[in-house]
Parts: structure tokens; sequence; C-alpha cells
């Protein structure tokens, strides 16, 4: 699903402490539209190319999220995202340090009591990106390929207490959208979208200084973009569902809210286990939110009711109260479950409350 643009001025004014943190609809509406290559249909998608950056287009992730479960029975929930952000200008001169973009990176990781969330910062001699062998690193935390295939990956990350290290394997390559062009609006936004939706994931996980060994399900998203949404949007739903039954496969639904806070523009595919995908057009899909959370002074939708054109009523609810990414740019990124029309477990991420 789409994540952010973010400005130049902006995050340096965010890394020198001027700038109190935003969430990620605000940094949307804030930044400067249409920095790099536009988005356009009939585009192939290339691989091993695709895995890699780039660089003209201005907005950029690589995007884990995964439900574990340790040997214990203890449940878990991780994201870990690289992004890059192209800046308006390009480098004047020639260094290793600067190529004329910036970096960051997220690393959430939360049972079901707690929710913990880390960010890095970094210019160009600390990050890594690369098509094949497939490398996705920012310092020492890194999704990295194996030899010329981008699977298996290993995910790795630490920070202090928290740390996982994961094997992901085992899942289709599927294209979003019509072939990978994904639209996100009624005004023509898109971004190019593909996934690895069913992968195995298994290793170990430290939560609170305790050493788990875990396994379950993980899902990697691919997108970059010039233009994600527009200016008068105030950010999205997105649902990431991998059914409990695998042969009922997976979905992605996600819907753009207005100025109003209502769903102004939804779209979802529908994922057979062979990767065969069905795109949902938005007047197929009906979301209503039908429980908030109260935390500080914004309300969160921690439960609703999807309803997809050929499925009986889906209800999705949050497993945690609070998945809140408390970071530099604020949003909530958290496990959920569904019931009724589809049996699964997945991730939310909820942009612009």
């Amino acid at each position: 699903m789409v994540k952010y643009f973010l400005g130049l001025g902006l995050l340096l004014s965010i890394l020198a402490g001027c700038q109190p943190a935003q969430d990620k609809s605000a940094i949307i509406r804030q930044a400067p539209p249409n920095l790099g290559a536009d988005v356009v249909p009939n585009t192939p998608l290339v691989f091993p190319r695709d895995h890699g950056a780039h660089l003209d287009q201005s907005i950029e992730w690589w995007y884990v999220t995964a439900n574990l479960e340790a040997e214990d029975g203890s449940q878990f929930g991780v994201q870990w995202t690289l992004f890059r952000t192209s800046m308006a200008e390009p480098p004047q001169s020639q260094s290793p340090w600067w190529d004329g973009q910036l970096y960051f990176a997220h690393f959430a990781i939360q049972n079901n009591n707690a929710h913990h969330a880390f960010e890095k910062f970094a210019r160009a001699g600390q990050v890594e990106i690369t098509a094949a062998p497939f490398v996705a690193r920012i310092d020492d935390w890194q999704l990295k390929g194996s030899n010329e295939d981008i699977l298996p990956m290993q995910l790795i990350a630490r920070e202090g207490q928290y740390a996982v290290n994961l094997t992901l394997d085992n899942s289709v390559l599927v294209r979003h959208g019509i072939d990978g062009y994904s639209q996100k609006t009624a005004q023509g936004h898109a971004s190019y979208y593909y996934s690895y939706p069913f992968l195995d994931a298994s290793g170990t996980l430290g939560f609170a200084g305790k050493r788990y060994q875990v396994a379950g399900k993980a899902w990697l998203d691919r997108e970059w973009s010039s233009a994600l949404i527009d200016p008068s949007q105030s950010g999205w739903d997105w649902f990431s569902l991998q059914a409990d039954d695998p042969t009922e496969g997976g979905l992605m639904v996600f819907c753009i809210k207005n100025a109003e806070q209502k769903y102004d523009h939804c779209s979802g595919s529908r994922i057979q286990p062979n990767g065969m995908v069905e795109k949902i057009n938005h007047t197929d899909i009906l979301l209503q939110r039908t429980k908030y959370v109260a935390l500080a002074d914004k309300h969160y939708p921690v439960k609703w009711t999807l309803d997809i054109a050929g499925f009986e009523t889906i209800h999705i609810h949050s497993v945690n109260k609070d998945a809140r990414n408390a970071l530099s740019i604020q949003y909530w990124e958290g496990r959920v479950v569904s019931a009724g029309g589809y049996t699964a477990k997945g991730y939310v991420e909820l942009v612009g409350y």
C-alpha cells in the first residue's frame, strides 16, 4: 500500500529537532508534488531489476509485516520498512555520502500487550540497495536475498532489547492493480506495486530482552511513485489479509480518505495461492469503521466491516489496543484478524487520524 512522500526541507527540520512529530497525511500535504517521473499504465515490471531502487520516482519503500508465534504460544507482530525519497534538486557534487536521496527506516515489534517502534535516518554511505543479489540495508538493519534470487530473504534488525532475525521464503510474486499499475485516487494518482504475500517466516525474535523461536507468515510490499494522493485527501486505511486456510489465498484492500475522513476511493486485490490476482474495483468495496479507541487527542478505528462483491461481510478488528508508531512520522501499524466472510490474519496501516 502507499506510504508517504517526504520533502527535503521537512525531513531536515525533523532531524534538526525543529519540527514536531507529524502524521503521514500532514507530510503528504506539505510535500512538493510530482518531483519524479509519472507512473503510467502498461509499464511492465521486470525482475530482478525492479527489486532495486527506482531513482526516477521520488518515493519508494521495501515494507515487511509479519504475524508470528513462539513455541510457548506467545504471539508477535513485526514491521520493517526502508524508505527512499528524492530531494527537490539533484546534487551538485559527487560524494559517497550524498546521492540526492534521503533514506530512513522503521522497525516495530509488538506482543498482545505492548508495541515498540524505532527509526533510523541515513545518508548514501550508510545504505545499500541492489537488485541482484538483492539487498536493502540501512546501517545494521537489512533485508537481504540469496545469491541471484530474492528468495529466501533474511530480515535482520535490532534495537536494544528488541530484535528479529527471520528467514522469509516460499511465496509467489503478485502484481496489484493492472499488471502492477495501482491507481490510488479518482484523480489518477498511482504507484507501481507488487508483493510477496504468502511468505513463510521463521527464526528468532527478541522482546523485552527475552529470546523466542518463532514462525508464521509475512508479507512484503514494494511500491514506488512520484504522486501518491491528492493534496485534498487526508490519508488511508490499508489492509493485508492472509487466509487461515491457505487454499483461500489473500486479500489486499485500501481506502483513501478525503478531508472529511470519509472514504474517497477504494481498491484491492483478491490473490489466489498460485499468484493469480483479481482486481477489486472501487464500486465493489464498502468499508465501514464500527469502533474507535481514543489515544491522546486522536481517535483510531479498531473495528471494521468490509463488504466485497462475492464475499459475505468480513469483520476485522485490531489485535492491539494501541499500535501507533510514535516516531518522527506518526501512524498506526498493527496486526488484525478477520472473521465472517473471510477468516484471516494480517496487518492494518492507518494514516491521517
